[in-house]
């Protein structure tokens, strides 16, 4: 640190500063434009099947693309994470992944094969490009946050998968209703370009930002916060002739393998909103494209608020005393008993009805969505990014098999009843995982590998 920038730290250290919550932020704003552009193929997708004359099992596939990427691309992404550190490799991240949602726009003009071939090796490659973007926001969040704030931050940046929907599902829409599908891709990517530029200018580790004071350094060190995580000379990353054998200790950990179950079925509900459920509105609800994207925020905005409540709840139970492992796990179980009640859409026929369930549902889902929070709990400070990228491994298999299982149910019922069975059904089994397999909740130490 120099000389002016400490003179400048303890003048300011009677009153902390504030750079964590502009941190945040940013998180918010990447992880937003980050679903956005999972989400693009869902809103072109009704338009997009009729034109390619796609049936669902093909779209399934389609939608499934991102996923094989994202989830085979996490340790490496989570290892260059610990390597580069979060700014670096987070803002190459963003660049590429809105580079390769750009060129999706050019599909158009192929024929229906070409087409199908093109969108799935390019969604595949923004898969690629993603999967190192929720094991950054993890690693910034326990670097920047002491632990009684993480549940809170992380919720935050979570919840934005929701913001996704409420700012970018109408625009999309309206974008496909008034021009046509393939322009979605190329406005997303756009704003994703401009995104990493500002990435890059305003993202430090908080050791070394320009605008921190000793202050809010002191309150985040003192509270847990991992400062020196991208400090080299500090916190070397692990030897990667190490990285098998702290990879088997993280499986091996029943509190792990417990979360890691309650993420992937938590993603499940993720996924099918992310793909299937503006088709569900189209096709099985009888609504127009136009009035799905509208539609399909109102759900949205009530899983934003659940997910804020969600992480605020989780805070205050562990200011009152009560202890991380069930500060935690009462907001999650609770939000997944919550978000069963989607079922209820098979026994209803008004649409207002439906939509009004949903929004219960995705509220639940909200609020019971802290895996990133446990994250920051447990990861051993080792491997914070590699131990994230684990986690996110695990979770995004939902986004290979939920597509393709609820296009296949399409196929063979026609309907979407048995769909949101199986999705609810996920939630239960997240209850089952955090109360039956994982016990208290703590940071792993790593044995020498």
């Amino acid at each position: 640190m120099s000389q002016s920038k400490s003179a400048g730290a303890v003048a300011g250290a009677v009153k902390p500063s504030h750079v964590r919550y502009l941190i945040l932020f940013l998180l918010f704003v990447v992880t937003t434009v980050n679903y956005a552009d999972r989400a693009t193929l869902s809103i072109a997708g009704s338009a997009m099947k009729t034109e390619l004359s796609l049936d669902p099992v093909t779209m399934g596939y389609i939608f499934s693309a991102f996923s094989w990427a994202y989830v085979l691309a996490q340790l490496p992404g989570g290892w260059l994470l610990d390597r580069f550190g979060s700014k670096k490799i987070y803002m190459w991240s963003i660049g590429l992944w809105s580079f390769f949602t750009i060129l999706q726009a050019g599909v158009t003009w192929m024929s229906t094969a070409a087409a199908v071939v093109s969108l799935f090796v390019l969604r595949f490659m923004v898969g690629l490009a993603e999967a190192p973007s929720f094991p950054a926001n993890g690693r910034i969040v326990a670097a920047w946050f002491p632990t009684k704030e993480r549940g809170t931050a992380s919720a935050i940046f979570n919840s934005a998968q929701y913001f996704a929907a409420v700012l970018f599902t109408p625009l999309m829409a309206w974008i496909v209703h008034a021009f046509s599908w393939h322009h979605v891709f190329t406005v997303m990517g756009v704003v994703g370009i401009l995104l990493a530029m500002i990435w890059g200018k305003i993202i430090y580790s908080p050791k070394d930002h320009p605008l921190i004071n000793a202050a809010e350094l002191e309150h985040i060190e003192s509270g847990g916060g991992l400062v020196d995580m991208d400090n080299k000379k500090v916190a070397a990353p692990a030897p990667s002739n190490k990285g098998k054998g702290y990879i088997k200790q993280l499986l091996s950990n029943r509190m792990l393998l417990g979360v890691y179950i309650g993420q992937y079925c938590i993603n499940v509900i993720t996924y099918f909103f992310l793909t299937w459920f503006p088709v569900y509105l189209v096709q099985e609800r009888g609504m127009s494209i136009l009035k799905a994207g509208f539609v399909a925020s109102i759900p949205a905005v009530c899983g934003f608020i659940g997910g804020v409540v969600g992480g605020m709840i989780s805070d205050r139970l562990i200011k009152s005393g009560l202890s991380v492992t069930w500060s935690r796990k009462i907001p999650i179980v609770g939000g997944m008993l919550l978000s069963m009640t989607m079922m209820l859409c098979n026994y209803v026929e008004a649409q207002w009805m439906v939509v009004a369930i949903m929004a219960l549902a995705f509220f639940g889902k909200g609020v019971g969505a802290l895996g990133w929070a446990v994250v920051a709990d447990t990861a051993p400070k080792q491997i914070v990014g590699l131990s994230g990228a684990l986690f996110n491994m695990f979770g995004n298999v939902a986004g290979i098999t939920t597509p393709i299982v609820i296009g296949y149910i399409l196929k063979e019922t026609g309907s979407f009843s048995g769909a949101l069975v199986f999705v609810g059904v996920n939630a239960l089994v997240t209850v089952i995982s955090y109360l039956v397999i994982v016990k208290e909740i703590k940071r792993v130490e790593l044995k020498d590998a």
